[in-house]
């Protein structure tokens, strides 16, 4: 399976949104990546619910919205109603996460986990056969623009081997620092979604670096 590329909207102009969503869906991106930041889980806010449902009239591609909030499973349907179609929650802020994952896909989106750089893979063995992405945070989540943690390349290693042993068919996104200089070995390793901030918004071309990262 060719792998798929989720440009990151945090790393947009946030007052040119529209042209970002019009630039994702005019280019070789799969999908619209979208943080949602309460201040609370991670140092920092970011947009939600409103703006979610305003620019996702100006796009047909999936929305891939990825929540670093505490007590996500309150907004599952909102987020749903907004236009997710993929929702990913973290494993550190789901008590119940088996429940959350089961809630996902009952409101009809797929169920995404997303981990951070200290935690497991083996932690969501017992769950990633029910996972449609496990999302490996490969920065400390918050902000973008950090540098890519190497240690992410092992947690790719092992996670594919625990899709093979459960059976699963989650796919391996990979978000933070993620660029042209790191997919490569990302993509060889075994990453099926690579997450791109700044590395697209910040180049000079955006949709040539698009382009690149698509290919």
């Amino acid at each position: 399976m060719p792998h798929l590329l989720a440009p990151s909207l945090l790393s947009a102009d946030f007052a040119e949104l529209g042209n970002a969503v019009r630039l994702i869906e005019e280019s070789e991106a799969a999908w619209h990546h979208i943080d949602v930041m309460d201040g609370v889980f991670v140092p920092n806010i970011s947009f939600g619910l409103p703006v979610i449902k305003s620019i996702r009239k100006h796009a047909k591609k999936p929305f891939d919205v990825h929540l670093m909030i505490v007590e996500p499973d309150k907004y599952i349907t909102a987020f749903r109603d907004a236009g997710a179609d993929i929702l990913t929650v973290h494993y550190e802020a789901c008590t119940h996460l088996h429940r959350s994952i089961q809630a996902i896909k009952a409101a009809g989106m797929k169920a995404g986990v997303a981990i951070n750089p200290h935690t497991s893979v083996e932690l969501l063995a017992d769950v990633l056969a029910d996972v449609d992405v496990v999302c490996l945070m490969s920065v400390n989540p918050g902000f973008g623009g950090q540098k890519f943690i190497e240690r992410t390349y092992g947690k790719i290693e092992a996670l594919k081997a625990i899709r093979i042993r459960t059976g699963s068919k989650a796919l391996i996104e990979i978000d933070g620092g993620v660029g042209t200089e790191n997919a490569e070995q990302l993509l060889a390793t075994g990453a099926d979604v690579l997450v791109a901030g700044n590395s697209v918004f910040g180049a000079a071309d955006p949709r040539a670096a698009i382009a690149v990262l698509a290919s």
